[in-house]
């Protein structure tokens, strides 16, 4: 998957163009504008400077881009990179007038050729660009506008394929096939890089003749892509005469069944033109049996519930490959609860007549959306960046709408009962009318790391429903809300640390109506010294390593709202890595080889509410089995 870095967040809008003959480039050009690119999921990575800088000798000829931030309406400067993972395309003719550096010279409508403007991009452009191009030319082809979200699948696919079925491995070839043509094809052995190939092609067979003890292995490949590499092919074993490999079982899109829902298994091997065979735990015969003359994976509908295993064979009379890793179906009543969250800039207490914003997002595509407050189904605007999720707008929020939101999901059509409602959220509103509550600390604003902080937000009557935030650079932020029995809510922070320094402060709001609600109290704030507490790392395998295979270890931190760094001899060797739940996320060394043997440590790190960085966890060694040399490049 495409990854590149980065704007303010979910729903900006990228413009993206190049300039025309006879433009010089810099803030005057001329621009014909292809397509606006809204971002849905950010992740950092690092982008060639050709795209940073506008004085780049290749930028007269190579991509332009550009960002503007939704909420300004005004277009920005030129972005420091460009990140996608999911977009929404969307045609436009030309950029609207509102700025001279998006003037368009050549209007561009979709049913004009491109072959012109494709002429005009530059042979040398950068890794960046040439994705943008290619996620351009698709989008455009789309229609005026996706719902969906437009994926860009980078890495290249690799399979086996033997010369006879009866001896699968009397002379095997294995085929590296690029996602676009690369002038470069390298493969991997048991995480050991073998001599690059260089040529210009979609794909390219490696000869490995008669399968021996030197030629078993996990391999991979990759491709050339711009100046550097794509990402690791999928992970293919050579296993010889004795035993096929296990192939991989997995259930798309879900691992559940409900009425009027099923869902499918898909058994993918590494050897194309096998016949794969599907098993149910308690069945000794096999259920389904599925040939893949030029594939080398199977598809298998799934109706019932239970525990289900994979195998292959390479000919009727041939035994079965070791089967797969078990994988459970589960059968529900109704579909599980999808999940439900604010918007982020809706996530403090707030005025009435502001616009606010609720993200739903199913555990699969394709399906419709419902909002509800209390038992109320309410009809929205809404809008989508990706098929498993849909924002509902609420354009000006009332006192009365205050209360407990949920959302749910069921497939388009009405195949599929309504999922279970969504957790609560709750969204409060205050006028700012009634007298501000004071904020108290106890037992004192400046605790010592550990221990427990009360803060108790006092009112002038029971009866209320109050809300505590805490300021931070994006603004405020509720950590808690209580309905207390008399006119005093007790709130508590447990464990503090450094990361709770910080401005709080409280609100109230009366339940009934007309529910008019308080000022904020005056801020306190708290101060924590010390470091933040030194996360602790554990390896998720036992003894060595098998060669390319891949190594997963567990950095965990009793704090939140934290990104985690994997470190080797003092120098980050994975990207930083945000935990979806729990209190820590595994950091994974894909397609270990002799050369990642050493001595590991994690980290964590946050910009909110204040910045910090965790001092190192204890090391954990790691040991690679066998012996051998880190081989070229």
């Amino acid at each position: 998957m495409v990854v590149r870095d980065s704007f303010t967040g979910c729903g900006d809008i990228v413009w993206v163009g190049w300039p025309l003959p006879g433009s010089q480039g810099g803030s005057g050009s001329h621009l014909d504008v292809l397509t606006s690119i809204t971002i849905c999921s950010l992740y950092p990575t690092q982008v060639s400077s050709s795209l940073q800088s506008s004085a780049s000798p290749r930028s007269s000829k190579g991509m332009r881009v550009y960002s503007e931030a939704t909420q300004h309406g005004g277009r920005g400067p030129e972005a420091p990179a460009l990140c996608f993972l999911e977009v929404q395309i969307s045609r436009e003719s030309s950029v609207p007038h509102t700025s001279a550096l998006f003037r368009p010279a050549w209007p561009y409508h979709p049913r004009h050729s491109l072959q012109p403007l494709i002429g005009h991009l530059d042979r040398g452009l950068t890794t960046m660009s040439v994705l943008v191009v290619s996620l351009l030319l698709w989008g455009l082809s789309l229609g005026p506008a996706t719902k969906a979200a437009v994926f860009l699948e980078t890495r290249p696919s690799l399979w086996a394929e033997a010369e006879s079925p009866l001896e699968p491995w009397a002379n095997v070839t294995l085929t590296c096939r690029a996602y676009q043509g690369s002038l470069d094809f390298q493969l991997f052995k048991d995480g050991v890089a073998q001599d690059p190939v260089h040529l210009f092609g979609v794909e390219h067979q490696f000869h490995l003749g008669a399968v021996t003890s030197e030629t078993q292995g996990l391999y991979r490949c990759r491709t050339g892509m711009g100046d550097g590499w794509t990402e690791f092919s999928n992970l293919v074993e050579v296993s010889g005469a004795d035993s096929l490999a296990p192939p991989l079982l997995s259930a798309e899109p879900v691992s559940w069944i409900t009425p009027g829902f099923n869902t499918t298994l898909v058994c993918q091997g590494g050897l194309r033109g096998v016949t794969f065979l599907l098993r149910q735990e308690g069945n000794d015969e096999f259920l389904e049996v599925a040939e893949a003359p030029k594939d080398t994976k199977a598809s298998f509908l799934v109706h019932r519930a239970g525990n289900y295993s994979c195998s292959y064979r390479t000919h009727a009379a041939g035994n079965p490959s070791k089967p797969s890793a078990t994988v459970s179906i589960e059968e529900l009543e109704a579909p599980p609860p999808p999940a439900l969250s604010f918007k982020r800039e809706t996530s403090a207490f707030l005025r009435p007549g502001v616009r606010v914003s609720f993200l739903c997002v199913a555990p699969l595509s394709g399906v419709e959306f419902q909002l509800q407050r209390g038992e109320t189904k309410l009809l929205l605007s809404m809008s989508s960046t990706s098929p498993d999720r849909v924002f509902f707008h609420m354009d000006t929020v009332a006192p009365s709408e205050s209360g407990l939101y949920t959302c749910r999901y069921q497939l388009r059509g009405g195949h599929m009962a309504w999922s279970v409602d969504s957790a609560p959220v709750e969204l409060q509103l205050s006028d700012g009318t009634l007298p501000a509550p004071v904020l108290e600390l106890q037992p004192s604003s400046s605790p010592a790391p550990g221990e427990l902080v009360r803060l108790l937000c006092h009112a002038p009557r029971a009866g209320l429903r109050f809300s505590l935030e805490r300021e931070d650079k994006r603004g405020p932020r509720v950590l808690g809300r209580l309905s207390p029995a008399g006119a005093v809510a007790h709130f508590e922070l447990r464990d503090v640390s450094v990361q709770d320094s910080g401005n709080y402060s409280c609100v109230y709001v009366d339940p009934a109506p007309p529910f008019a609600g308080s000022a904020r109290s005056e801020p306190v704030e708290l101060h924590v010294d010390g470091p933040p507490p030194k996360p602790k790392l554990r390896p998720l395998w036992q003894g060595a390593v098998t060669p390319g295979r891949d190594a997963v270890l567990r950095c965990e931190s009793p704090l939140s709202d934290v990104t985690f760094e994997l470190l080797r001899e003092g120098e980050v060797v994975t990207s930083p890595v945000y935990p979806a739940t729990g209190p820590g996320a595994d950091l994974v060394l894909t397609y270990v080889g002799p050369q990642h043997a050493g001595n590991y440590s994690c980290r964590y790190r946050s910009s909110w509410p204040n910045p910090l960085l965790s001092e190192l966890s204890d090391p954990v060694e790691l040991q690679v089995a066998g012996e051998g040399s880190p081989g070229p490049g």
